[in-house]
């Protein structure tokens, strides 16, 4: 039961690093946008560094759960 359940939690960890990261992606196209507002650009910029904490944070979570899934 523990297997199915961090097979579970390793799919759920996945997609949120995949939506982490395209957040993180659509951000940088946002703070690289010349014709954006400065303040819109630098809001833009600091969530795109935060996506990207939340990106690791859930790829590791997710290989952790893959390792515990195989045992």
């Amino acid at each position: 039961m523990e297997t199915v359940k961090n097979a579970a939690q390793y799919v759920s960890e996945t997609v949120q690093g995949t939506g982490a990261e395209a957040s993180k992606e659509a951000n940088k196209q946002v703070a690289k946008d010349d014709d954006a507002k400065l303040g819109t650009r630098a809001s833009a910029a600091k969530d795109a560094i935060v996506d990207k904490k939340d990106e690791l944070s859930h790829d590791t979570k997710a290989d952790v759960n893959k390792e515990k899934a195989k045992n």
